[in-house]
């Protein structure tokens, strides 16, 4: 694992100097220099607004605890429940519009972007349907599974009030795409930072002055959702950004719903397997010999893995709307450097959260409990989700180079077996077969990332980047405002061949000018 991530890094450099002999050192790093400061200018207000919703989470959880075990084990629950089948889809639907908007603005197709934002507006309005259908029945559904009745009761309170949540994510998500894509992330940043400061007063004031309790919590949160899509809004409006991409809405928003949902269904897949996998390690660690300190433990260090996974998950955002920029603007060779850099940039954040797990991991676990069962466990595991790292941060940006190149469904299939055919027999194997227990859990993890890392990127390496750029233009269509999209996703693996259009159009656009000639090393 490690000596391919290393490969990983030290390609780009090996590729500039053969294929650009010509070319001053100096040169060369300046191209990736350049391309670190592009990739760093949208990931880093990404991975801010990542802790800030990450802080907003942790403040209604800590609400709830203020309430009693009761009220937190339910709010728990129903915020589990939630996770998995309404905020993961809608949040993995809205994905599928990363490849065609930042492929259409790099080719400067600006309807395009308009037409597919009012698209997946629809697409995750009509989501909400059949999931609210299930959040409505959550009583049934948990007391079905053996759930304690009182719990399921307080988690039906919570669900019920967080119904018109649904309806707030499907303006959210889609306008964080749309604002992503365009490479505007600060202004996003700043207005999740202002929503979750006002987020803090508004749980103060329903939960604790007028005495709300579990109601309070989620009308909160749902306050705060609904104060971001404002936030955001008054920002399009009195910037003027939308002007270049908007449209007015028409029927041709009801129209040429399939080729978008060729992407957003396999994007929402590839998403909700690996999230889901997480929810059924809990599972599994209830039914270990010791069951309360196992999933006390679990969830202790899924929190940690979330906390971690803001800066990767962001560098995976940066990525995407990177690779498309460039391949809509029919640059195939600086799709591949972004790509590069990319890995790079996610091979260092993955040795940095190993080192910090096993540093911390006598200290961090005294945040949340002081059960000395607890912290012994969870010391002895942090190392081991430090290694999980090294696989995770390497998949979850290569998974964002394939969702930028429109080929999700790819990462769906890898994401698929990885951690449902190879982590989770592990897992199971291990901890109930060979008795190992709650390390077994995570060794399947560990094995899980590790398969991920290696197949994305053994994809992402055999990339053909000039077959990529010529996708792009079916995806979005030619520059021309037409708002058509064609059917551009791609499950294809190929090798890297040579153009045959030439060399130049696989130019860096930094190596314009430049008198230099192509070689094969």
């Amino acid at each position: 694992m490690k000596a391919t991530c290393l490969k990983v890094t030290t390609t780009l450099c090996v590729e500039l100097f053969c294929k650009f002999p010509n070319v001053e050192i100096m040169s060369i790093l300046s191209i990736i220099l350049e391309e670190l400061k592009e990739l760093m200018g949208i990931a880093c207000p990404m991975a801010a607004m990542n802790c800030v919703v990450y802080a907003r989470a942790m403040v209604s959880v800590l609400c709830l605890g203020r309430l009693g075990g009761l009220e937190l084990a339910g709010g728990a629950l129903s915020i589990g429940f939630t996770n998995i089948t309404g905020y993961s889809v809608l949040f993995g639907l809205a994905t599928g519009m990363d490849p065609v908007c930042s492929q259409a603005f790099g080719s400067k197709n600006w309807e395009v972007i308009g037409h597919t934002l009012q698209r997946t507006i629809l697409i995750l309005l009509t989501a909400c349907i059949p999931i609210s259908l299930l959040w409505i029945n959550l009583q049934e559904i948990l007391l079905q599974l053996g759930q304690d009745s009182e719990i399921t009761k307080v988690a039906t309170i919570y669900c019920l009030y967080s119904l018109p949540d649904l309806l707030t994510n499907s303006l959210l998500q889609p306008l964080r795409v749309y604002l992503r894509s365009q490479g505007i992330t600060t202004p996003m940043m700043c207005c999740s930072a202002l929503a979750v400061l006002l987020h803090i007063p508004l749980n103060i004031i329903l939960v604790f002055v007028f005495k709300l309790g579990v109601p309070g919590v989620a009308i909160a949160a749902v306050c705060t959702n609904l104060n971001m899509v404002f936030l955001l809004l008054g920002y399009l409006w009195f910037s003027g950004v939308y002007k270049r991409t908007w449209v007015r809405w028409s029927m041709a928003c009801f129209q040429e719903w399939w080729p978008l949902l060729s992407l957003a269904v396999p994007s929402c897949l590839a998403i909700c397997l690996e999230w889901w996998w997480y929810e059924l390690m809990t599972f599994l660690a209830g039914l270990l010999p010791n069951p309360q300190v196992a999933v006390a433990t679990a969830a202790i260090l899924i929190q940690t893995t979330s906390l971690l996974y803001t800066f990767p998950v962001a560098l995976s955002s940066s990525v995407s709307t990177r690779v498309g920029n460039e391949l809509g603007a029919n640059r195939p060779a600086q799709a591949r450097i972004a790509t590069f850099v990319a890995l790079g940039c996610a091979l260092v954040i993955a040795f940095l959260n190993l080192v910090w797990s096993t540093a911390f991991r006598n200290k961090w676990g005294h945040l949340f409990t002081e059960d000395k069962r607890v912290l012994a466990l969870t010391a002895a595991a942090m190392p081991l989700m430090g290694l999980c790292e090294l696989g995770n941060c390497p998949q979850t940006t290569g998974c964002g180079v394939l969702r930028g190149s429109a080929r999700p469904a790819i990462a769906a299939r890898i994401n698929l077996g990885s951690f449902y055919f190879v982590g989770m027999t592990v897992a199971i194997v291990l901890a109930f077969w060979f008795k190992i227990g709650f390390g077994g859990l995570w060794y399947g993890l560990l094995a899980a990332q590790i398969a991920c890392a290696c197949s994305t990127l053994f994809v992402v390496l055999r990339t053909d980047w000039g077959s990529e750029a010529e996708r792009a233009k079916q995806l979005t269509g030619p520059n021309d405002n037409d708002i058509k999209l064609c059917k551009g996703s791609s499950n294809k693996v190929v090798p890297i061949l040579n153009d045959d259009r030439g060399d130049e159009c696989l130019l860096p656009k930094q190596f314009s000018g430049l008198d230099c000639k192509v070689e094969l090393c």
